[in-house]
């Protein structure tokens, strides 16, 4: 039996007087675990905690004639502002998408001085409310950012003051290289599995359809943990757009003015499958009825026809919430099902999302946001890291993951996780639906 017992574990000798938090990008539930338990972690051992309020937003504003002001611009954020915060929702020190990073496309923007101005207006902001450390909290973008302001920062002459940055991974997708599952997804898909139930309670009882659309833009998880757990009857996510479900399409490029062909989604092929889960469920099971879940990043993968007029972001990605994927193949998979019987069976488009970004966290999210929380504390003062993301496993086990393993050196751009068509996650899903031949 270890002599440590009900003893915190001893403080460790630094020099890190006032470090900053900062959480940026979308909400996810437990934010204010992670933001508390670090918080708590450096206030214990006699390190200053501010929080940074709304993201980049107002460090990139910062000029030496405009200084940062306490209450407005940052919290200094103390034990009485922290009680009972842990399980409660929104976000305590708030967000902001602003991307101080987006000028820095590949390493060589790193020498160009417009390109890294807003990253040395982040800089100087920190450094002018005494800060010696950033605690990033975000997704992949804040990620990249993360990465980008280390970087700018090695290029600072010999002698300059250089603020270590730990990173903890956010996002409710769970498409986070470097960790299993990230803090939130469990609550959110609860929270989505949660009104799918209650969908199939209503479909059950009048003989009909909902075709649900999830959050996820990049991969399935949030639509295959929500449909495992909500006893959805089909659920179709990117991951799915293969083989007979892929198709190529030319179109006219007009931001470069050019034809092109892209790989697209066959949707007369997905929707038949659609229609052949609703007679497998009525012909061998009974069923008349169901819940099927789609996850919102197949819009991106529509052929052209499905997205005239639909604007897109400085990334190219269009506006998913504009598409509609629901209510789009509501219609489809309706007028296929009556042309392949006959027979009318109505189905209902519904959009599901933004209510499980600040649902009240559940047990393991509270805990692997407070793990994460404490392991930026121990990230930079037990092991004086920088660069690094902090990563749970096993256990809630602590592991510290660098930047250039998650980002792309060339690029600088993250690399997205899959499920992969062979792990037993993703054949999870597929035992529990019914079982149609091909």
């Amino acid at each position: 039996m270890s002599s440590v017992t009900l003893k915190r574990p001893p403080r460790v000798e630094h020099s890190f007087r006032r470090v900053a938090i900062l959480f940026a990008g979308g909400p996810a539930p437990a934010a204010n675990a992670v933001i508390s338990a670090a918080a708590t972690s450096f206030l214990r051992n006699n390190v200053e905690a501010v929080g940074i309020l709304h993201g980049y937003s107002r460090l990139v504003e910062y000029r030496p004639d405009r200084p940062l002001v306490q209450g407005e611009d940052f919290l200094l954020i103390d034990h009485k502002m922290l009680r009972r915060t842990r399980n409660s929702q929104g976000i305590l020190i708030g967000t902001a998408r602003t991307n101080p990073g987006s000028r820095v496309s590949n390493p060589a923007d790193l020498k160009d001085q417009d390109a890294v101005a807003p990253l040395r207006t982040v800089y100087d902001a920190l450094c002018s409310i005494g800060v010696d450390a950033l605690v990033s909290i975000g997704g992949d973008d804040t990620l990249k950012t993360a990465n980008k302001f280390k970087l700018f920062q090695d290029t600072l002459p010999a002698g300059s003051k250089k603020l270590p940055v730990i990173h903890l991974p956010k996002t409710i997708d769970n498409d986070y290289m470097g960790i299993d599952f990230t803090f939130g997804y469990f609550t959110a898909v609860e929270t989505l599995a949660s009104e799918i139930r209650n969908l199939l309670y209503d479909a059950e009882a009048a003989r009909s359809y909902f075709l649900t659309e999830t959050m996820g833009r990049s991969a399935g998880w949030l639509a295959y943990g929500a449909a495992i757990a909500g006893e959805a009857s089909l659920v179709v996510s990117v991951e799915d757009v293969h083989g007979e479900y892929r198709q190529q399409e030319e179109y006219f490029d007009k931001k470069h003015q050019r034809p092109a062909t892209r790989e697209v989604m066959n949707v007369d092929a997905v929707v038949k499958r659609m229609v052949k889960t609703m007679l497998v469920r009525e012909e061998q099971e009974g069923k008349h009825y169901g819940v099927i879940v789609m996850a919102e990043g197949l819009a991106e993968f529509l052929p052209m026809k499905y997205l005239d007029g639909i604007p897109r972001d400085e990334h190219d990605h269009i506006n998913i919430a504009q598409v509609n994927l629901g209510k789009m193949f509501s219609k489809l998979v309706e007028a296929e099902y009556t042309r392949q019987t006959a027979r009318k069976r109505k189905v209902v488009g519904v959009q599901l999302g933004y209510e499980v970004r600040c649902a009240r966290p559940h047990a393991f999210d509270v805990m692997l946001g407070s793990q994460l929380g404490v392991g930026a504390y121990r990230a930079l003062v037990e092991h004086r890291l920088n660069g690094v993301m902090v990563s749970v496993s096993g256990q809630l086990d602590l592991n510290y993951v660098p930047f250039e393993e998650l980002v792309n050196p060339e690029t600088l751009v993250t690399v997205v996780r899959y499920i992969e068509p062979a792990s037993d996650f993703y054949k999870l899903a597929r035992f529990l639906e019914s079982e149609v031949q091909d």
